[in-house]
């Protein structure tokens, strides 16, 4: 007569929640390089003490919180999340990871479309909540918010600092100009002569790659201490009026402290200048 045999299920072990930590510090200072080395040290050993989890990096990034885009360590994170490879993400605080409403959003729904949990440690929430994106969304708008604030004093701070003619900023050196013990501009004969030698072949009808032929020829390397003189390089020399005595500021500005594009000033915003900051290397004569 035939039996049957039970045969009981195969218990499936769980396994282990694959866990990484992002952190972020604004600029190189010296305190928070310190800063950022300490929460790489916490969290790396909070996730390999926790037998539940396995260690799945630390990714770190000294970067504007402003933008995702430049910050190449998020940007690997969140490749690693999109390869399976991360389950659960920890940050200090919502504005270590993003200052800009919108990037800030767009990640966390991105990373919640592949199962990843964002644990934002200060505020305690979990992205994969379902409460959480409004309160996300308050938070980031408030990081935001400060980092206008602050970008508005540091613009303000600039402009006054431009109207005051005993301004460092006036005294900011160039290829051909070098500090004296004041920290004033005074001219660099040798680099200067290479100035002349550019404008007198400008002046001749000489093109921006004849000046560079001349220039390697002559051994003489450029500003970056390259063997070749780029027309860019060449082009700036041209347009600076530092070589003719005067200094203006503000020639270019930023838009905003989301996109920190560098944008051309040509009479958005006021311009300052002072003719005769300093001898001249161009005179009428060249």
């Amino acid at each position: 007569m035939a039996t049957v045999k039970e045969i009981p299920p195969r218990r499936k072990e769980p396994s282990l929640k694959k866990v990484a930590a992002y952190c972020r510090v604004s600029t190189k200072d010296q305190d928070q390089l310190d800063s950022l080395a300490a929460q790489e040290r916490y969290y790396e050993e909070r996730i390999k003490a926790n037998p539940n989890w396995q260690f799945a990096g630390i990714y770190s990034d000294v970067s504007s919180g402003t933008t995702i885009k430049r910050r190449k360590r998020l940007n690997a994170l969140i490749s690693a999340c999109r390869r399976g490879r991360v389950d659960m993400v920890l940050i200090k605080s919502a504005s270590r990871f993003a200052r800009n409403t919108v990037d800030a959003l767009k990640t966390i729904r991105m990373l919640c479309q592949w199962n990843v949990d964002i644990h934002f440690e200060a505020e305690d929430i979990h992205s994969l909540h379902e409460t959480s994106e409004f309160l996300l969304t308050v938070i980031c708008a408030q990081a935001q918010d400060e980092s206008e604030s602050k970008s508005a004093d540091i613009k303000w701070g600039l402009q006054k600092s431009f109207s005051d003619p005993d301004s460092k900023y006036y005294q900011r050196k160039c290829y051909g100009y070098r500090h004296d013990e004041n920290g004033k501009l005074v001219i660099d004969e040798k680099e200067a002569e290479v100035v002349r030698l550019i404008f007198r072949m400008s002046k001749g009808g000489a093109s921006l790659s004849q000046i560079s032929q001349t220039l390697q020829e002559q051994s003489i390397p450029s500003p970056r201490g390259k063997a070749v003189w780029s027309r860019e390089s060449l082009r700036k020399i041209l347009n600076n009026e530092k070589y003719l005595g005067s200094v203006i500021l503000q020639k270019t500005f930023v838009e905003n402290c989301l996109c920190h594009k560098q944008i051309k000033n040509d009479g958005q915003q006021d311009k300052y200048e002072i003719i005769g900051n300093h001898e001249p290397i161009i005179t009428e004569d060249i």
